[in-house]
């Protein structure tokens, strides 16, 4: 398909290599603003500027709109990093990229032309999981309800919502008998926001509940797109959709998040002492602290060797497997699993560090909000179980909770 807008890096766009320097620029900025976000509860201006200015909001949007359409392992090292920073920061960078991969993979022509009219470097935000409902009308649907978590909404252009299709009365089924799934799209002046963010970490993403204005809102056909459509444009690393997409952004969070997490308690040990000595010296602390090296280094490995698999595979041109999604989603978890036991560690081995405003602390209560999420439920991982064992059926794909077919 020929590109839809003009790109605005006048067709030569930045290395990976550029991408990551320019990213490591904004780093300073980034940690220095995040007292500043947990405050407002929500990004800084500047820092989501800085986005803007390097191009971050389009590591994963197609070419074809003008954005970068780098691999999955290339682009996850650049979440991991400004995960790093500040989780918060690498959360909302997460966001954007994953919300800016649909819209340019999925909407129709003209709805793409509409949203990338001035380019790939907006900021989207919203609800993918349906909690909405979307009633068909001519040229469109009527959307009406409330949403929760739209991290990094309060400097977002564009909303992004799950609804549930309904007669007007009780929702629509498929083929399969579950209720069937729009995503719909709208500007941001179109909703409500709650700015009811008053939680134990991940403070500065501004994961707001929102609701559409008043009663009903029309969202044309061309701007929504059914939960299991295949995508319009971009290569076919965005065949995988929003299952794909959504492991990637959580795994990279995750590595940079977890590895701060062990580097500050590095630096801690080094310095701390008490009637005990210091606390680098303990022998029982050396070896916890390379047991949760160990762990995390091997979960990282896992995570970094399934997307590379699945990267390999989309550069022959080939479909991502069962087992290759089972293995992203499996690793997703299992690193969550990892991080929440080391910050634990942390937390304790710290002695009272983190009872106190820090680094440490920040992660500590931002890797205990993140592991929260949906995607990481039980479930999901039940499901990784019996496609492992062979017990999918033939013809089976991956849903965003389950294995269909």
């Amino acid at each position: 398909m020929n590109d839809l807008v003009a790109a605005p890096h006048g067709g030569r766009a930045p290395s990976f290599d550029q991408l990551f320097a320019a990213a490591n620029e904004l780093l300073p900025l980034v940690e220095a603003s995040a007292d500043e976000a947990e405050r407002l509860t929500h990004q800084t201006d500047q820092v989501m500027a800085g986005f803007k200015r390097i191009g971050l909001n389009a590591l994963l949007t197609p070419k074809s709109v003008g954005g970068y359409e780098l691999s999955y392992v290339a682009s996850m090292r650049i979440v991991e990093r400004m995960s790093w920073a500040e989780s918060s920061t690498g959360w909302c960078l997460m966001v954007v990229s994953i919300i800016g991969a649909q819209l340019g993979a999925f909407l129709s022509d003209s709805g793409a032309r509409r949203v990338f009219a001035n380019g790939p470097h907006f900021s989207g935000a919203g609800q993918g999981v349906p909690r909405g409902f979307a009633r068909p009308v001519d040229g469109g649907y009527m959307v009406k309800g409330a949403w929760s978590y739209g991290s990094s909404i309060h400097h977002a252009e564009w909303i992004h919502s799950g609804c549930f299709v309904t007669d007007g009365q009780k929702m629509k089924l498929d083929k399969f008998g579950k209720p069937e799934i729009v995503l719909v799209h709208h500007p941001k002046d179109e909703i409500e926001v709650k700015g009811n963010w008053d939680v134990l970490g991940l403070r500065g993403t501004g994961s707001y509940d929102y609701a559409v204005k008043q009663g009903e809102l029309f969202v044309p056909a061309d701007m929504c797109w059914m939960l299991d459509a295949q995508p319009l444009r971009g290569g076919i690393q965005y065949s995988a959709g929003i299952v794909a997409l959504s492991a990637w952004g959580h795994t990279g969070w995750a590595l940079g998040v977890g590895r701060r997490v062990l580097d500050e308690l590095s630096q801690i040990a080094r310095k701390r002492t008490d009637v005990f000595g210091l606390l680098a010296n303990s022998p029982s602390f050396k070896q916890s602290f390379a047991e949760a090296e160990a762990k995390f280094r091997a979960a990282r490995a896992f995570a970094y060797s399934a997307w590379e698999d699945l990267d390999e595979a989309f550069a022959l041109g080939r479909q991502a497997t069962l087992e290759q999604i089972a293995l992203i989603r499996m690793a997703m978890r299992h690193l969550h699993d990892v991080i929440s036991e080391v910050s634990t560690f942390a937390h304790r081995a710290a002695r009272g560090v983190s009872l106190h405003p820090s680094v440490l602390q920040r992660c500590y209560r931002d890797i205990h909000s993140g592991t929260q999420h949906i995607f990481l439920a039980d479930e999901i991982v039940q499901e990784c179980g019996r496609v492992l064992l062979g017990g999918a059926p033939e013809n089976a794909e991956w849903t965003i909770f389950n294995v269909r077919g």
